[in-house]
């Protein structure tokens, strides 16, 4: 992965009950963020913040996509319950957040394990990764990424 390059296409299924493909995507700007687990606080938060700047970043032609390793099943239950407008992709097997360098050794408490480690990719409308974003805080991050899609 390097900004200025093209992002790794990837077909995932999607909250939506299709499956989706970062291609489907070409003419419009995407921001893809990946994220540990769905309903848990800073998660929630995260999508609830996305869910908040969605209609100014459709105004600005970009779709929002986010990806968990939760199941689809849990994507619909997260979306209804926090009344997400944007799709949710599984990757329960890890092989997304691979190709984009997010499934990492993590440390809590003295344990390690290997999770996702917050990330957002901006791509162009021609599917070139234009911005990352790792390790992530929470405050104030959307909105930074939604000026910076605006700006493209």
């Amino acid at each position: 992965m390097e900004v200025g390059k093209k992002a790794p296409d990837f077909k995932l299924p999607a909250s939506s009950g299709e499956t989706v493909k970062l291609s489907d995507y070409r003419g419009k700007k995407v921001v893809l963020y990946f994220y540990p687990k769905d309903n848990t606080p800073t998660c929630t938060q995260q999508a609830c913040d996305f869910r908040d700047a969605y209609p100014a970043m459709v105004d600005s032609n970009t779709v929002v996509l986010g990806i968990s390793p939760d199941p689809v099943l849990a994507h619909e239950k997260f979306i209804g319950k926090q009344n997400l407008p944007f799709l949710l992709l599984s990757d329960e097997k890890h092989k997304v957040c691979e190709k984009y360098g997010v499934w990492q050794l993590k440390k809590l408490y003295g344990r390690e394990y290997m999770g996702v480690v917050r990330s957002t990719f901006l791509i162009d409308e021609k599917g070139k990764l234009v911005r990352e974003w790792r390790g992530i805080k929470i405050k104030g991050h959307v909105q930074q990424v939604a000026e910076e899609a605006a700006k493209l």
